[in-house]
């Protein structure tokens, strides 16, 4: 045996002559590789001037005097570049990375137990009690971790490099994801789940700009979706309460106006508009506002524009519409036809809130057409309008009021009012001037009592319709 079996120093033989240079051939070796540092590891090219014991891992693809010498280490000495194999277990510290690395027989890899290479010409990988690979660089198969301050606090930070991208946190179950947050596709805050990985549905979306946070997939009891544009919900007599209501078709649309504004209720409007879109037909289930809106804005429930006769609403033994919540909830009732039998008002304000009646029809009512009975709560009508169905009374105020001036009102038929066609009564107030009645009708035309006010701008007694004389009492006054 000429050397020895791991660095490969050369003995001094008996008798051999010129044993200097056996012993400092040694020592060369000796020195390149004892206590091993080397500048770097990523060079291909040898450096032009080295210093006299300069050492280097050869890097990748090596080329000139390293050709064919990639992970071995390369010491200048004597004006020449010699060249070391490693062995497996062989430490290097590199100085420019400040990283201790250990040959494993095949490669340099960082040396720790368990963690691949940091090296990033081979992909900058670690792993902690597993393999990292390209996707995922820092893998760890471990109970638990823990990121601990080094001073005040602890800061884990996730960057992307355009909006578009995302930088979020993925919950998996046997690798398939479950649910996530972060910014994913923009740079709102998103949570959302999945139940296969696949699909997605988006639980909470936190507004970058204003903080405003939306739950676009629940309806909540302790917090509202809010909106940001106006929207429309569909109501159809073939539509199913169990749909969205947000498409004019039958597996789109509600099948109840009860059932949009209940949806509407626990909407946060933020000043948008609500429109409830009704398809021609008849419906007959009564309509009950018992809570309020929430964000400022008014609910149209609207009809057939161009021909409101088209779109019924016709209730037995109850109201029509029945606004009874304890707050206000703005409402606008346009282009369709009132009906009740048995008993009941086509709308009872029983809420401080204001009504609006546009462009509608009045059909035959076993009540009030219109019954305004809360303090601060009113009933407005903003455009001309027809009666074609009698009733007890067509205007009806206590404590409440109606306001409805310089209107064409339109009576077909001769309706019939048993007690009168306008009664104010319990301090309620009505502001009625200066509107055009087409038709006739027959009954008493009004009674203001109990200090209320039927105010008809000076139109005269005869002004209002019937055929029998009104009259005032108790305090009551009719100017």
């Amino acid at each position: 045996m000429d050397e020895t079996p791991n660095l490969g120093l050369p003995y001094i033989m008996a008798a051999q002559a010129q044993k200097h240079v056996t012993h400092n051939e040694a020592l060369r070796t000796l020195d390149a590789l004892v206590q091993l540092t080397v500048l770097d590891r990523d060079l291909a090219t040898p450096p032009g001037s080295p210093a006299d014991g300069a050492r280097y891992i050869v890097g990748p693809g090596p080329t000139g005097d390293w050709t064919g010498q990639v992970d071995n280490i390369a010491a200048w000495q004597d004006g020449a570049w010699r060249f070391y194999a490693p062995g497996q277990g062989w430490l290097v510290w590199v100085a420019d990375e400040d990283v201790l690395l250990a040959f494993d027989g095949t490669a340099w890899v960082t040396a720790g137990g368990g963690i691949d290479s940091l090296n990033p010409v081979t992909g900058g990988l670690l792993g902690i009690n597993a393999t990292a690979d390209t996707s995922n660089r820092l893998s760890i198969n471990s109970a638990a971790s823990l990121f601990n301050h080094a001073g005040a606090g602890h800061q884990m930070k996730i960057n992307k490099a355009a909006t578009g991208d995302t930088a979020s946190q993925l919950f998996q179950t046997n690798f398939s994801g479950r649910a996530e947050f972060g910014l994913t596709g923009d740079d709102d805050f998103h949570v959302k789940v999945s139940p296969d990985g696949s699909a997605w549905h988006e639980a909470i979306v936190i507004d970058r700009n204003s903080g405003e946070v939306s739950f676009p997939n629940t309806t909540l009891s302790g917090g509202r979706e809010r909106l940001s544009a106006n929207r429309t919900y569909y109501v159809r007599t073939d539509g199913n309460d169990a749909n969205d209501g947000l498409t004019n078709s039958a597996g789109g649309a509600f099948a109840t106006i009860q059932k949009a504004l209940d949806v509407v209720g626990g909407l946060d409007l933020a000043t948008f508009q609500v429109t409830i879109q009704i398809a021609d037909g008849t419906y007959t289930g009564a309509v009950v506002v018992d809570k309020p809106w929430v964000g400022g804005s008014l609910v149209l429930v609207q009809g057939n524009v161009a021909t409101p006769a088209n779109v019924i609403v016709s209730v037995t033994s109850n109201h029509a519409f029945h606004i009874k919540a304890t707050l206000p909830c703005p409402l606008r009732v346009k282009a369709l036809e009132g009906r009740t039998t048995t008993s009941g008002d086509v709308i009872r304000l029983e809420a401080p809130s204001a009504i609006e009646f546009d462009g509608m029809r009045f059909g035959a009512c076993a009540g009030a057409h219109a019954r305004s009975m809360f303090p601060g709560g009113r009933i407005n009508f903003v455009s001309d309008y027809t009666i074609s169905g009698g009733a007890q009374r067509h205007w009806y105020t206590e404590f409440g009021a109606i306001r409805a001036t310089g209107l064409t009102i339109t009576l077909t038929g001769t309706p019939a009012f048993a007690n009168q066609f306008a009664l104010s009564d319990m301090s309620g107030g009505m502001d009625v001037g200066g509107n055009t009645f087409s038709g006739s009708a027959t009954g008493t035309r009004y009674l203001a009592t109990r200090l209320s006010l039927i105010a008809v701008g000076g139109a005269g007694a005869t002004y209002l319709p019937g055929n029998a004389a009104g009259s005032t009492a108790n305090g009551g006054v009719y100017a």
